[in-house]
């Protein structure tokens, strides 16, 4: 008797412990889902700087060169629907373990391109193989922890992919005359594959299988009716479209906007753009903090207004360091509008179905990236000022339309209570 009065005295110590142990464990998984994240968005990002420089390698027109991001984004886009379904059946470490090594193999394939087709060959096969790793982080922190929980997570692996944003920006260009392009692809997979080799410590972690069995394709396109029958998930899903075709858009050509306007070799372009995931890797949990206060009725507007404002003053004849911080603009409207999209994504729908909801969400962004440069690269035949004109425009009008398609978009407790219950 004395000893099991003694151990049910020290019950409560142990659990503790055991919470201690649990979100240390946490804290580790996340932050290597995180570095994951930062370099699939390294390698994602550090092409569009390299585009003037690999026209030359390959002998071919920077439009045509250019066609390797949406090769990328597009099959990115169409396998994260895929990705989703798959893991609320199977879980999502499987599939994370399956697509994480693909982009490993892949990305260090493509440094045996030869020619621009194979290149856009190896960038297709890399976003087919990389788009289950993002998304399935997202489901999994929306299976781990509650709504009011979810903002640090989200911003731990924001700030990684936006530390990816602003390596893969700056340091592909700046890096890739003394090291070469292949060698940065290489590089990229040796890290990814220790990342990987790391998360099979914590596979214990991962979630089990929501469903027994895959679901039929109508039950498929019912789970999709489900969340855009909504006024709140149509209205999200349609921002998260458009400003992955404006910042795409945009981006995409900023290192041969600058090769033109200031005749700027690699070094420079990747010097002038530094400034490109800056912001997100510095605010990320100050701008979740915020949400977590304020809600995402003001940041949202104000984030692609400040993109817009972006765009149009790089249509003047301004100086290369005022293209600096245009940029630096670019990349904060980015990280005011993306994440705060993807906490609302995480609240739709009943939660049973939570892969399939986050794979529409990466389908739709990464398919607006891929469509952004297209389009754009389309109206360059027009110049680069009547590009900027027409998207900026685009967006700015759209920020404006945000004010009251956001407006309930406030925490729980700053509502009206006869207003009826939305979770910000």
């Amino acid at each position: 008797m004395p000893n099991r009065k003694k151990h049910i005295e020290h019950l409560p110590h142990a659990e503790a412990a055991d919470r201690t142990i649990r979100f240390k464990q946490h804290q580790s998984l996340f932050s290597l889902l995180a570095i994951a994240a930062g370099l699939i968005f390294l390698q994602g990002y550090m092409i569009a700087p390299l585009i003037p420089r690999l026209a030359e390698v390959f002998n071919v027109p920077v439009q045509e060169i250019g066609f390797i991001v949406p090769a990328y984004m597009l099959s990115y886009a169409l396998m994260a629907l895929f990705y989703g379904v798959l893991s609320d059946r199977f879980g999502r470490w499987p599939v994370i373990r399956i697509s994480l090594a693909i982009f490993v193999i892949c990305t260090a394939l493509t440094a045996t391109a030869q020619t621009a087709s194979q290149m856009a060959a190896w960038r297709l096969l890399t976003g087919l193989g990389a788009s289950g790793v993002i998304p399935l982080t997202f489901a999994l922190i929306a299976d781990l922890f509650p709504f009011e929980q979810r903002g640090s997570k989200l911003g731990l692996v924001f700030a990684a992919m936006e530390g990816g944003m602003a390596a893969g920006s700056a340091g592909g260009a700046i890096l890739e005359p003394f090291l070469g392009w292949r060698l940065l692809f290489i590089g990229t997979a040796v890290l990814a594959a220790v990342v990987l080799w790391r998360l099979h410590l914590y596979g214990a972690l991962f979630d089990t299988p929501s469903i027994d069995k895959l679901p039929s394709i109508r039950e498929i396109f019912r789970g999709y009716s489900q969340i855009l029958i909504t006024f709140r998930g149509q209205r999200t899903y349609a921002y998260v479209l458009w400003n992955g075709i404006y910042h795409s858009g945009v981006y995409t050509w900023l290192g041969l906007y600058l090769s033109q306007r200031y005749n700027m070799d690699a070094l420079s372009i990747g010097l002038t753009i530094l400034g490109y995931g800056i912001p997100g890797l510095l605010l990320s949990s100050l701008i979740g903090r915020c949400v977590d206060r304020w809600g995402r009725r003001w940041l949202v507007p104000l984030g692609l207004v400040m993109a817009a404002l972006a765009g149009l003053v790089m249509i003047f004849g301004i100086p290369a360091y005022v293209t600096t911080i245009a940029v630096l603009f670019l990349s904060l409207g980015y990280d005011l509008t993306q994440p705060l999209f993807v906490g609302i994504v995480t609240d739709l729908g009943d939660g049973s179905n939570l892969g399939q909801t986050m794979g529409l969400k990466v389908f739709t962004l990464f398919t607006g990236f891929g469509v952004g440069s297209l389009i754009f690269g389309e109206l360059l035949h027009f110049g680069f000022g009547i590009a900027l004109a027409i998207f900026a425009g685009i967006q700015l009008i759209s920020g404006l339309i945000a004010i009251p398609l956001f407006w309930r978009e406030v925490p729980s407790q700053l509502r009206p209570e006869a207003t009826p219950k939305l979770k910000g």
